[in-house]
């Protein structure tokens, strides 16, 4: 759900500081405020269990943070993707105010055309050297990379039990279907 402000003036980040706590993302992409619903359980659990495999690999100079994290390249973009990849040494407590090195969005019904469309544009323009599509439905893993001329290429297409190997931001092995099945431990 887009929106303007009254006064058709473009929303700006002092803006979102006035929104309810309602368990709601509330973003920004350009001045237009995007409203989404709380993720689901199998939503949360591709995004948790992805950013525990990318923590596993992740070098000491680089971060994993899932959302809610802002990244606030703009007084009028502020996004927040599912799972993010940055150095270590651009982030603040706050925020991350320049593109971050990987940033994956996890599909869910109501979010998977801001995703694939107008957010996968933003992080291009930004500068995001990657950018996942995670879609839980159908269990696959979409990657899309920067060339030469600062432009997203789709470089990979993974389903189910295939594997992923990717070299950026580092060194990680993706298999779909992992994220997605419950682990059960036992003692």
């Amino acid at each position: 759900m887009a929106t303007s402000t009254s006064s058709d003036r473009p929303f700006t980040v002092d803006d979102l500081v006035t929104m309810p706590e309602d368990g709601r993302r509330y973003e920004l992409l350009d001045g237009v405020l995007i409203v989404s619903p709380a993720p689901g359980r199998r939503h949360q659990r591709a995004s948790f269990k992805l950013a525990m495999v990318l923590e596993q690999s992740c070098p000491d100079t680089m971060e994993v943070l899932i959302a809610p994290f802002a990244v606030q390249t703009s007084r009028t973009t502020e996004l927040q993707p599912d799972v993010l990849v940055a150095r270590e040494r651009d982030l603040t407590e706050r925020n991350l105010p320049t593109a971050p090195l990987l940033a994956v969005e996890v599909l869910s019904p109501s979010t998977g055309l801001h995703d694939v469309n107008s957010k996968k544009a933003a992080y291009e323009r930004m500068g995001a050297q990657s950018y996942w599509v995670l879609e839980p439905l159908t269990s696959s893993l979409t990657v899309f990379e920067l060339d030469a001329s600062a432009r997203y290429q789709q470089v990979a297409v993974v389903k189910g039990t295939e594997q992923y190997d990717a070299t950026a931001p580092f060194l990680v092995r993706i298999v779909p279907d992992e994220l997605l099945k419950r682990s059960r431990r036992t003692s």
